[in-house]
């Protein structure tokens, strides 16, 4: 029975801009370290193949050096890697591929199929029937030929294809590629392994998404896995088991601090966070001093333990308590200063309340310190 590891949309050389340099190059470099994963969980699983959908590189223009790398990644697994380009990588004229062909980087064991073509492989019970992208968009379904494509009798027919199954998917996706939805019935197919869509996703029986191996978004699709899938003959039904291989978990939080007793909750959570969580926490509502003071601790310690943290705390009021103002001293004029700093906040929703709500913050942070080392001398 064979056995083959299904993945797809690796995006080597993918650029993270909206991170700090130090999380952007730590991600990046994740993504070698996953394929290392792949191989080594091929090797482990005793796969006969492993099947990559399209997408391997990020980009035509990748350097030299991480073409070289991708390669060196792929190492770990020594049986047989079929790989064809997507929209991010197509085959065309002069590509990644073609720069991949001269630098003599691509080991035996890599079969890179650049054209529409069937390539059987007897001795391990199965034909590929591959549909490689060669230009990024394309308006027509490039699996339609598999419908009348021949294989030799008693062999496990396998597509390869990268686009968008119609009816299926959301309407941001990656590309407009076409993929009839009933393509594996039509094309006698025992499966067809997709690439394109960055999640998990089942079609039906036969047919499956793997999503990148490494999550890269903050959307909850089952990204982050590969599929292994066993084949027991001809016309049965494979069986498909997703097997984890993200290395940081991306998660989208959204809180709304209506009253006080909201912060401490939001703080647990925080502090329970895993060091390869990558976090995007937007923030909105009313916290006074007291309770600001205790975020921006938590969050100081939370971005030194994560591996990304960003924190959009536009929407977050500062709204200093009567008790508050009074453990400041900030009577008199300061006491002025705030209440219209306040007033500000509230009054504006573009840059003017962020920045009279920074005020406040510095303002208070001022007045504590100069507390504290009054009540020092």
């Amino acid at each position: 029975m064979p056995r083959i590891l299904h993945t797809a949309d690796w995006q080597i050389g993918r650029q993270y801009g909206r991170f700090l340099p130090e999380d952007a190059a730590v991600l990046a470099e994740a993504r070698y370290s996953t394929v290392e994963h792949i191989a080594a969980l091929a090797t482990r699983e005793q796969v006969q193949a492993v099947l990559v959908a399209g997408d391997v590189f990020d980009a035509q223009t990748v350097s030299d050096r991480s073409i070289r790398r991708l390669f060196n990644a792929m190492q770990g697994y020594a049986g047989l890697w079929i790989l064809i380009p997507g929209n991010h990588d197509a085959a065309l004229a002069e590509s990644v591929w073609a720069k991949a062909q001269r630098l003599s980087a691509i080991p035996p064991n890599a079969h890179v199929m650049l054209q529409p073509c069937v390539r059987e492989f007897p001795e391990l019970g199965f034909a590929i029937l591959a549909a490689p992208l060669t230009q990024r968009q394309t308006h027509s379904d490039l699996t339609e030929w598999f419908d009348t494509a021949e294989t030799a009798v008693g062999l496990l027919r396998i597509g390869l294809a990268h686009g968008s199954v119609q009816g299926i998917l959301a309407e941001d996706i990656d590309s407009s590629n076409p993929i009839a939805a009933d393509r594996a019935r039509r094309a006698r197919l025992d499966y067809l392994a997709l690439g394109d869509w960055h999640g998990l996703k089942r079609v039906d029986d036969r047919t499956w998404y793997s999503g990148t191996p490494e999550q890269e978004r903050f959307k909850d699709n089952g990204a982050g896995q590969v599929l292994l899938v066993d084949l027991p003959g001809p016309g049965q039904a494979p069986v498909v088991v997703p097997q984890l291989t993200t290395q940081y978990r991306w998660q989208d939080w959204a809180t709304e601090l209506s009253v006080a007793s909201d912060l401490e909750p939001l703080l647990q959570r925080l502090e329970q966070l895993p060091p390869n969580t990558v976090l995007d926490l937007t923030l909105t509502g009313h916290i006074d001093l007291a309770g600001e003071q205790r975020l921006q601790q938590t969050l100081s310690v939370v971005q030194g333990r994560c591996r990304s943290l960003q924190c959009d705390q536009s929407g977050l009021r500062l709204t200093p308590t009567a008790e508050d103002i009074a453990a400041l001293h900030a009577d008199g004029y300061l006491g002025e200063v705030i209440t219209e700093l306040q007033q500000e906040q509230e009054q504006s929703r573009d840059d003017g309340g962020t920045a009279a709500r920074d005020a406040l913050a510095i303002l208070a942070g001022l007045l504590r310190d100069r507390q504290m080392t009054q009540e020092q001398a």
